[in-house]
């Protein structure tokens, strides 16, 4: 029989991953607001590329990669090749590798939990969780945070392919939206690092790109673009050494 000992640790642990879990909802829902906009634009624009209204919450449940969904949607709808598509993703979300390096995973275990932690892991719940308090969460708090992150872009993307599908085809300038999207982060991100050259890096890797092929440019532009940004990275290494 179970004794009264075992009856009490069995409540006390109960009551602590309540609120581990309402901890990490009060963390992750204000990056869940903050991501509508996207969510809601991805919906829209995967109904506008010709795509049935179902690929849109699919996309975010299966893919659920941010910035690489919006590319995705657009190889979909050009018949990309899978190998175009398989490299577009590995260049993309090549930054993941490195958040693996200061994200929480040893506190989540668990094969099963660590697989699904590892597979959520996107920029959002990286930097929710890469303060030095992260490191000894537990791993109700952690999930809590990425599944519930995970749960608002799956609604925010099937609510913007709802909303997609009932915008008449009268209305143009709808797929320009995700470009000027774009180009206020864009803007954004200049504001935070000031720096000229990587944006003129950036936008010599495309004409480059556009001038070798045109049905391959962006994953041409994106492997240059990486190249120089290593190869400035060396550079300036060597010089701070001399």
């Amino acid at each position: 029989m179970t004794s009264t000992r075992d009856l009490e640790t069995n409540v006390v642990d109960a009551s602590a991953s309540r609120d581990e879990i309402v901890a990490g909802w009060r963390t992750v829902i204000p990056a869940c607001a903050a991501v509508i906009p996207l969510g809601l634009a991805l919906g829209v624009l995967v109904v506008k590329s010709g795509l049935a209204w179902w690929w849109g919450p699919v996309l975010a449940a299966v893919v659920f990669a941010g910035s690489m969904e919006f590319l995705l949607v657009g190889l979909l709808a050009a018949a990309a090749p899978f190998a175009q598509i398989a490299v577009s993703t590995l260049l993309v979300n090549f930054r993941h590798v490195f958040y693996a390096l200061s994200f929480p995973l040893h506190q989540v275990g668990g094969r099963g939990w660590k697989a699904y932690s590892t597979f959520s892991l996107t920029d959002e719940a990286y930097a929710l969780t890469a303060t030095p308090e992260a490191q000894t969460w537990s791993r109700a708090r952690i999930i809590t945070i990425q599944a519930s992150f995970h749960a608002a872009w799956v609604g925010c993307v099937a609510a913007g392919a709802g909303l997609g599908t009932m915008i008449p085809p009268s209305v143009v300038g709808l797929d320009f939206a995700v470009t000027a999207l774009f180009l206020v982060l864009g803007i954004e991100a200049y504001k935070v690092r000031r720096s000229v050259s990587i944006p003129v890096l950036a936008l010599g890797c495309a004409l480059i790109a556009g001038l070798v092929s045109k049905q391959h440019m962006l994953l041409i532009a994106m492997a240059l673009f990486i190249a120089a940004l290593i190869g400035s990275y060396l550079v300036q290494k060597r010089r701070n050494r001399d």
